[in-house]
């Protein structure tokens, strides 16, 4: 049995499936997604001037968002394109929208929080983002699941990736 160790802050919404043996995919990568628009939003109301705040949520939000990238493109986007159906397109489009967010990733943890448009680089990634899971959710994860994909295998890779992950250290 574990015990959570996240803040209760940044604790999703909805409960995953979860069993001893871990978590399915589709409920990590979920719970991913509330974890990290929770992070948005305590950015969103942090005072203006608050740059040491503002820092480490962006770093946060950096941090987590490129776990969360790297697990889903090296593990469970191979696996939906794998199960076939409709979801080339789903993939292709979700690989697209990652790469964008990479980018603004890699500017927002190239400056400091008191540069010209680093709050509007949080708020565009942060957009951008939001539609992302949108579609993730509504879309890919049904087709995911009518898949009869292996989600508690797919699960315990996804959680075994983002453990290695980190963000690069020239920040």
């Amino acid at each position: 049995m574990s015990t959570p160790s996240k803040s209760s802050a940044a604790m999703p919404k909805r409960i995953p499936t979860e069993t001893p043996d871990g978590i399915d995919a589709i409920a990590l990568l979920t719970q991913d997604h509330e974890n990290v628009k929770t992070l948005f939003e305590q950015y969103e109301v942090t005072g203006s001037k608050a740059y040491a705040s503002k820092k480490k949520l962006a770093t946060q939000i950096c941090l987590e968002l490129t776990k969360h990238a790297t697990a889903e493109e090296e593990i469970f986007y191979p696996a939906v394109r794998a199960a076939g159906g409709d979801t080339e397109d789903l993939v292709d489009e979700a690989t697209v929208e990652h790469a964008g967010a990479k980018d603004l990733i890699a500017q927002i943890l190239a400056m400091e929080p008191q540069d010209d448009l680093y709050d509007a680089k949080i708020k565009v990634l942060s957009e951008q983002i939001e539609h992302h899971v949108q579609e993730e959710e509504d879309e890919m994860f049904p087709k995911a699941k009518k898949a009869k994909l292996d989600l508690m295998a797919l699960g315990l890779a996804i959680e075994a990736r983002k453990a290695e992950v980190e963000l690069p250290l020239s920040q």
